[in-house]
C-alpha cells in the first residue's frame, strides 16, 4: 500500500486558535520537511516528503461569522474538511503574514551566518558520495535508458500521462517503439503566453542530434491573449499578428517528425507538454538528469555556463530564444552520457550555483541549512531554496505587498471568475499556489446585527422546553433529571401555560439534543411529557442544521460525554484496549475557577471506533450519558464569550436585517445566502479537481475596522485519491 501524507491536528491550543506565525510554520514545513524547518508547533503533519502540492484559498472579507451564518449554504466545504480552526483578526496585510513576510520585515534582514567568500577551487571541498547525483545514480558512466523518467516520476512531476482525467484530449505521439541508448534524442523548447484559459503555446523549437533545427514555429492561441510574457519568450504582439498556424498544425508536425523510438530533452519538460497538449512517454528532463539538494532545481542559463561554458538569455537579449535553449538543452544530455555522473560531481555545482546566487542578490554567503531554520525565513525563501516559485492569484485591486515580491509569479485578474478559471489551468504548473477570491464586506450595522443574530440562534438551538407536569411534581428530581445531561446555563418554570413548563438552557448544544432525544415521550407522573426547541424564526431549520452538524467531517469520530469525574482522564488510560484509535482527550475547565467541568469530548481515529466508545461509557459499567458530537472545539471559543445583550426571551421576533428582506421581495441571484452556496460549490469543484497529495487550506481571515474585529477561520485537509478516505474517518 503507497504511503500518503495524513494530517492529525490533536495537538491546538486551548482556544483553538492558529496565529498567522503558526500558520507560517505549516507552510513553510510543507515546503521542505523536518530536514531543514522546525516542526509546526500546533499540528502534525505525517509524511511531509509524499506531498505533491500546496494550495491555498482566502475568501477576503469573510470570517468565522460568515461561515457559520452560512453553514448549510458551504456544504461543500465543511464536508470536505475534517479540520478547522480559528484565526485571530487580520493585520494590515494577511497574506504577508502566513507567507513570513511580516516577521521578516519586523526582525530585519537574517542574521549573517557564514563570512567570506566561495573557496575558489571548489572541487577540492566536494564530497563525491554526498552528492545527490552520485547517490542517484552512481559514480559510473550511465547509458540512455538509465536516464529516461520511470512511469513513477513522470507522475510524481505532473507529466501528462494517459488516463488522467486532465489529459483526455491531449493527443499522443503514438511514440511506442523499443528504446535503446542508441534511440535519437530531440531537444524540445517552447515558449507560452498568457491567454483567458491560462498558459497557451506561442512557439515550438525542435532540435535534432548534431544541433540541426528540425523545427520552429509560430503559434497563434485559440483565446485571448492577456499578455504576451515578453520577457521570457520574446514574442510580441506584431511578431503573432500573421501568424496562422493553430495548435492542432505543429501537434500534427511535431508527431510526423518523431520517429518511434524518440526521447525528447526538455527543461521542465512537463510544461512544454502540457502546452503542446501531448503525451509522449519517453523523455529526459535536465532540470532533473542533473540533480540537486533537497529536490531543488539548477536553472538553464547557469547550466548551459557552468558545464557547457556558454551564456543564454541575455539580459540585452528580448526574451528567451527558443531554438538556443532547446540546443543547449539537448547538449547538456549528451554532455551527461559522454562524461558520466563522478564528472560532473567533481564541478561542485551545488557551491557554484549558491555563490552565484548570493553575488546576484548582492549578499554575504551564508549557510543554507541555518538560514532556514531561522524562524524569520519566509515561504518564499523556502520555495527558492529548492528552485521553486509560488503562484499568486489574485484580483487586481486586492494584490497587496506578495504580488511585488521576488521568487512569486502573480497573475492580476479583474473578477473572481477569472480567478477562478486561472486556477483551474495554473495550480498543477505549481508546487504552491495562494488564490485570493475577495468578497464586499458587509456594513459594520449589519454585521454587528448578524453577529447578535447567531450568537441568539446557538443559544436558541441550545435550550429545550419540557412538559406539561402537574403542579405537585417534584421539581428538585426534575431538575436533578434535567441536569443529568449536561451542564445547564438556567433552568426557570414557564407559568404561562395550563400546566407548568420548564425552560432549559444549556451550555452545549449536545446537553440539550441529548434531553430531547432520551426524555420526548416518556412518562412523569402518569403524563407524557413533550421536549422540544423553542420555535422561532431562527430555529425553524435546526433540525435540518443539527443533522448537518453532526454528518460535519469535523465531528465524525467525535463523541460527547456527561458525568465524567476528575480522574476519568486516567481511568480511560487504563483501559487502552477497550478503547482503540482514542486521539485526544478534551476536557473543558471552568473560566473562573479552573476546575474541571464534569463533561468532556473525546476524539477518535474513525466513527467506528467512536460509536464502540460510546457504546461502552454509556453502558451498565461507565454509567455516562453521551451521543456522537455536534460542535467542534473551536465554536465552543467562539462562543464561550457570550455577551447578555444578545440573548432575549424566546418568542421575541427579530426582524430580518435589510438585506433579507430585501431578498424575500425580489429574490435577487446576489444574495449573500446565494452567493455562499454559488461560490462553497465553485471553490469545492476546484478542490475535488486537485491531484492527490495536495495540501489544501481554506482561509477567511476574518475582517477588522474601526467598528470592531471578527476573528477567522481556517479549513484544512489532504486531498486524496477518489476511492480512499482522510486518514481517520
Amino acid at each position: 500500500m503507497r504511503t500518503k501524507a495524513r494530517l492529525s491536528t490533536i495537538l491546538f491550543t486551548d482556544n483553538c486558535e492558529v496565529t498567522h506565525d503558526q500558520l507560517c510554520e505549516l507552510l513553510k514545513y510543507a515546503v521542505l520537511g523536518k530536514s531543514n524547518v522546525p516542526k509546526p508547533s500546533w499540528c502534525q503533519l505525517f509524511h511531509q516528503n509524499h506531498l505533491n502540492n500546496v494550495v491555498v484559498f482566502v475568501l477576503q472579507g469573510m470570517s468565522q461569522l460568515h461561515f457559520y451564518r452560512f453553514y448549510l449554504e458551504l456544504g461543500c466545504l465543511r464536508k470536505a474538511f475534517r479540520h478547522k480552526f480559528r484565526l485571530p483578526p487580520p493585520s494590515s496585510d494577511f497574506l504577508a503574514d502566513i507567507v513570513g513576510l511580516q516577521t521578516k520585515q519586523r526582525a530585519g534582514d537574517l542574521p549573517k551566518t557564514m563570512e567570506g567568500p566561495l573557496p575558489s577551487n571548489a572541487k577540492a571541498t566536494v564530497n563525491l558520495q554526498n552528492d545527490p547525483i552520485i547517490q542517484k545514480y552512481g559514480s559510473k558512466k550511465v547509458g540512455l535508458t538509465r536516464c529516461l523518467l520511470t512511469k513513477e516520476e513522470m507522475r510524481t512531476f505532473h507529466f501528462p500521462l494517459q488516463g488522467f482525467p486532465e489529459c483526455e484530449n491531449f493527443l499522443l505521439t503514438k511514440c511506442n517503439g523499443s528504446i535503446a541508448d542508441n534511440s535519437p534524442l530531440f531537444g524540445l523548447d517552447c515558449e507560452m503566453c498568457l491567454t483567458s484559459k491560462g498558459r497557451e503555446l506561442t512557439r515550438i523549437s525542435l532540435v535534432a542530434e548534431g544541433g540541426c533545427c528540425v523545427m520552429d514555429e509560430l503559434v497563434k492561441p485559440e483565446n485571448k491573449i492577456l499578455d504576451y510574457l515578453t520577457s521570457f519568450s520574446g514574442i510580441t504582439k506584431k511578431i503573432l499578428n500573421p501568424v496562422t498556424t493553430k495548435l492542432k498544425d505543429v501537434q500534427r508536425q511535431l508527431k510526423a517528425l518523431l520517429p518511434p523510438d524518440a526521447v525528447l530533452v526538455g527543461h521542465s519538460l512537463d510544461l512544454d507538454l502540457r502546452a503542446l497538449k501531448m503525451i509522449h512517454p519517453y523523455v529526459i528532463d535536465t532540470s532533473l538528469l542533473y540533480v540537486r539538494e533537497q529536490g531543488r532545481r539548477f536553472k538553464l542559463k547557469f547550466l548551459a555556463k557552468a558545464i557547457l561554458g556558454k551564456d543564454i538569455q541575455c539580459p540585452d537579449r528580448l526574451g528567451h530564444d527558443a531554438t538556443e535553449d532547446a540546443r543547449i538543452i539537448l547538449e547538456l544530455a549528451q554532455y551527461f552520457l559522454k562524461y558520466g555522473p563522478k564528472k560532473i560531481a567533481e564541478l561542485n555545482l551545488e557551491a557554484l550555483a549558491n555563490h552565484q546566487e548570493i553575488q546576484a542578490a548582492g549578499q554575504e554567503p551564508r549557510n543554507t541549512t541555518e538560514v532556514l531554520q531561522h524562524p524569520n525565513t519566509s515561504v518564499l525563501e523556502c520555495l527558492d531554496s529548492v528552485g521553486q516559485k509560488l503562484l499568486f492569484l489574485t484580483r487586481e485591486i486586492d494584490a497587496g505587498e506578495l504580488a511585488s515580491s521576488r521568487n512569486c509569479q502573480t497573475i492580476k485578474c479583474i473578477s473572481n471568475k477569472e480567478v477562478l478559471e486561472q486556477a483551474r489551468v495554473e495550480i498543477p504548473l505549481f508546487p504552491f499556489s495562494i488564490v485570493q477570491f475577495s468578497f464586499k464586506a458587509f456594513s459594520p450595522i449589519l454585521t454587528e446585527e448578524m453577529n447578535k443574530r447567531m450568537r441568539i440562534k446557538w443559544t436558541e438551538i441550545s435550550t429545550v422546553y419540557a412538559g406539561p407536569f402537574s403542579k405537585n411534581c417534584n421539581l428538585r428530581a426534575l431538575k436533578r433529571l434535567f441536569k443529568s445531561f449536561g451542564p445547564v446555563q438556567s433552568m426557570t418554570f414557564v407559568l404561562e401555560t395550563h400546566q407548568p413548563h420548564l425552560c432549559i438552557q444549556y451550555e452545549v448544544l449536545e446537553a440539550a439534543q441529548l434531553a430531547i432525544e432520551s426524555l420526548d415521550g416518556i412518562l412523569v407522573d402518569g403524563t407524557c411529557i413533550k421536549v422540544q426547541r423553542p420555535v422561532t424564526e431562527l430555529t425553524l431549520d435546526c433540525e435540518t442544521l443539527v443533522n448537518e452538524l453532526e454528518g460535519d467531517s469535523e465531528n465524525q469520530g467525535s463523541i460527547y460525554l456527561f458525568g465524567v469525574s476528575e480522574t476519568f482522564k486516567e481511568q480511560l488510560l487504563q483501559e487502552p484496549r477497550l478503547f482503540l484509535g482514542l486521539e485526544a482527550v478534551i476536557l473543558p475547565k471552568d473560566l473562573k475557577n479552573g476546575k474541571q467541568k464534569k463533561y468532556c469530548f473525546l476524539k477518535f481515529k474513525s466513527f467506528g471506533s467512536a460509536q464502540r466508545a460510546l457504546n461502552i461509557l454509556t453502558g451498565k459499567d461507565w454509567k455516562l450519558k453521551g451521543r456522537h458530537a455536534l460542535t467542534p472545539r473551536h465554536l465552543h471559543a467562539w462562543l464561550r464569550g457570550l455577551p447578555p445583550e444578545s440573548r432575549r426571551p424566546a418568542g421575541h421576533r427579530v426582524v430580518p436585517p435589510p438585506f433579507e428582506q430585501e431578498a424575500l421581495q425580489t429574490l435577487k441571484l446576489d444574495h449573500p445566502k446565494i452567493a455562499a452556496w454559488r461560490w462553497g460549490r465553485k471553490i469545492g469543484k476546484l478542490y475535488s479537481s486537485l491531484c492527490p497529495g495536495t495540501l489544501c487550506l481554506i482561509l477567511l481571515p476574518g475582517t477588522k475596522s474601526t467598528h470592531g474585529s471578527l476573528s477567522g477561520l481556517g479549513l484544512m485537509g489532504i486531498k486524496e485519491e477518489e476511492e480512499s478516505t482522510i486518514s481517520g474517518l
